[in-house]
C-alpha cells in the first residue's frame, strides 16, 4: 500500500484532540494499529511498540446519548469512518484524499462536529 500519510504523525493529531474531548463529554477509547506485515488475520494492536509497519491507526470516540464515532486512517490516504448519532441516523461517511496528517486532524474535526455537535468543540 502506498505510504500517502505518516501514521505516527496522526495518532498524535488523535491524542492532541483526546486530551479536550473527555472536557465535552466525549468518552475516546484506546488507538488502535494493525501491522501490515503481521500474519493473516491481523490483529488490531494498542501498543505502538508492537507494531513494525503500520497501515491503519484507529479510534472510537462515544457520546451522550450512545453516539459513536469510529474511524480508521489508512496510510493509502483514506479512512474507514462510520458513526451512529444515538437516535435514528448513522452509517458510513466517505473519506478519501487525505494527504497529511493535518490534513487528516482537519477532517477528524469535522466528523467530530458532525456527529456530536458543539460537544466536539470543547
Amino acid at each position: 500500500m502506498e505510504r500517502v500519510i505518516d501514521l505516527d504523525q496522526a495518532a498524535a493529531v488523535i491524542a492532541e484532540r483526546a486530551e479536550r474531548w473527555p472536557a465535552a463529554g466525549l468518552k475516546v477509547r484506546q488507538v488502535t494499529w494493525r501491522d501490515e506485515t503481521a500474519p493473516w488475520p491481523q490483529r488490531l494492536e494498542t501498543d505502538r511498540t508492537l507494531v513494525r509497519d503500520p497501515d491503519s491507526v484507529g479510534v472510537l470516540i462515544s457520546g451522550p446519548g450512545d453516539a459513536e464515532l469510529s474511524v480508521v486512517l489508512f496510510r493509502g490516504g483514506w479512512a474507514d469512518v462510520d458513526h451512529f448519532d444515538g437516535r435514528d441516523d448513522g452509517g458510513p461517511i466517505p473519506a478519501f484524499g487525505i494527504t497529511s496528517a493535518a490534513a487528516f486532524g482537519a477532517q477528524l474535526d469535522q466528523w467530530v462536529q458532525g456527529v456530536f455537535g458543539n460537544l466536539g468543540n470543547g
